[in-house]
C-alpha cells in the first residue's frame, strides 16, 4: 500500500515538473495569443510563478540529496550517543542535531519514529522532528538568498525556530513524559519493510532512488505552492492583502494557515514567502517560515500513520500556540 502511494506521488510530481519545464522552455514558441488573447494579469502571474520555482529548485535538489545520504548512511544509534539522560539537558543536543542535518519535514517523520522505537525519549525525538527541517544549513542558505535585501529575516527565522523547538520539547515532556505514543501496528509493518529494503538494495543506488522520489514528491508541492502564491498576488486586491498582512494578530494566523495548507518543502518555502514581501508584515512572514516546516498538511498525514491520533492533535495544537505566541512577542519587542 505504501509503495503504491509512493509510486502515485512520484508520477504526479514527475508529470507536474515535466509540464513546467516544457512550458518554460518552449512556451514562447507556442502562439497562445493567436488562439486566445492572453490578459496581462496572466502574464504577471506567469512571471511570478516561474521566478519562484526556478529560484527554489537548486536548493530543493541539494536538500533532498543530502537528506538521502543521511537517511541511507547514518545510523540512529549514532545520534542517540549525543543525547544526555537528563530530560532538560537533552533538549539542547536535540536541537543541535536538527541544526546539523538537512532533513525535510517528510523524511524526518519516519526517522524520528525509528529513533523513538529504539529508545529515544519522546520529547527529544519531537525536538529533532520540528528543528531539523527548519534549522539546517540548506534552509538557512535558501532563506538568506531569498531575502537578500532583508537578511534580518534569515537570522530571525533561525533564532525563533531554536526557541520554539526547545519550548515544544519542554511542553511535550510536561504533558506526555516518556509515555508510548507510537502507533504500534503501523510502526512494526513499516520497520519490516525498511529493513528488507536496505538488505536488498545497494546503499548508493538507494541514496539516488530516495533523492529522486523525494524530489518529485516535493516538486509537486513546490509547483502548487508557487502557483497559489502567484494567483493570490495577481488577483487578490493588494490593499486587502496589505491590511490583512500587517495586522499584528491576524497576519501571523493567516500566514500560518497558508503554510499548513501549501505544505511546501522547507528548502523552498522562503522563495514563496519572499514573494509576499511588502504585502505581509515581517512577523507574518516569520510565522510562515517557522510554522510550515514544523507542521503542515502532508506532515500531519504522515504523523497519523506513525503516532496515536490524540498525540498528533495535541502536537499540532502545541506547535501552533507556541509559534503564534513567540511570533507576536517578537513583533512586540523587536520589530
Amino acid at each position: 500500500m505504501n509503495q503504491d502511494h509512493s509510486s502515485t506521488n512520484y508520477r504526479l510530481g514527475y508529470f507536474l515538473l515535466v509540464i513546467f519545464f516544457v512550458l518554460f522552455l518552449f512556451g514562447d514558441t507556442i502562439p497562445f495569443d493567436r488562439i486566445w488573447p492572453v490578459p496581462s494579469s496572466l502574464l504577471d502571474m506567469n512571471t511570478i510563478f516561474i521566478s519562484i520555482v526556478l529560484e527554489a529548485i537548486p536548493f530543493v535538489l541539494l536538500g533532498v540529496f543530502i537528506s538521502s545520504v543521511i537517511q541511507t548512511f547514518l545510523k540512529e544509534e549514532t545520534l542517540k550517543r549525543f543525547i544526555p539522560r537528563n530530560p532538560a539537558l537533552a533538549l539542547f543536543p536535540a536541537v543541535t542535531i536538527g541544526a546539523i542535518f538537512p532533513v525535510c519535514e517528510c523524511a524526518i517523520v519516519p526517522i524520528v519514529r525509528r529513533l523513538i522505537q529504539k529508545g529515544m525519549p519522546l520529547h527529544v525525538g519531537i525536538v529533532i522532528l520540528v528543528s531539523a527541517p527548519v534549522l539546517n544549513p540548506i534552509v538557512f542558505l535558501s532563506t538568506f538568498y531569498a531575502f537578500q535585501t532583508e537578511l534580518t529575516i534569515a537570522w530571525a527565522r533561525m533564532g525563533l525556530a531554536f526557541i520554539v523547538s526547545i519550548l515544544i520539547g519542554a511542553v511535550i515532556y510536561a504533558y506526555f513524559g516518556n509515555s508510548w505514543q507510537l502507533n504500534k501496528k503501523n510502526a512494526s509493518v513499516h520497520n519490516h519493510h525498511h529493513n528488507h529494503h536496505h538488505l536488498e538494495r545497494n546503499r548508493l543506488a538507494e541514496t539516488f532512488q530516495h533523492a529522486s522520489d523525494e524530489f518529485f514528491d516535493m516538486g509537486k508541492f513546490l509547483i502548487l505552492g508557487a502557483l497559489f502564491a502567484s494567483i493570490v498576488q495577481t488577483f487578490l486586491a493588494r490593499d486587502f492583502l496589505i491590511e490583512l498582512g500587517n495586522g499584528m494578530l491576524a497576519g501571523p494566523l493567516v500566514m500560518m494557515s497558508l503554510a499548513y495548507v501549501l505544505s511546501l518543502c522547507s528548502e523552498a518555502d522562503a522563495f514563496v514567502a519572499s514573494s509576499f514581501k511588502g504585502l505581509f508584515s515581517t512577523s507574518s512572514l516569520l510565522a510562515f517560515l517557522v510554522y510550515g516546516p514544523m507542521t503542515d498538511l502532508k506532515n500531519t498525514i504522515l504523523m497519523f500513520a506513525y503516532f496515536k491520533k490524540r498525540f498528533v492533535f495535541a502536537f499540532i495544537g502545541i506547535v501552533s500556540i507556541i509559534v503564534y505566541t513567540i511570533t507576536i512577542l517578537f513583533d512586540v519587542f523587536f520589530l
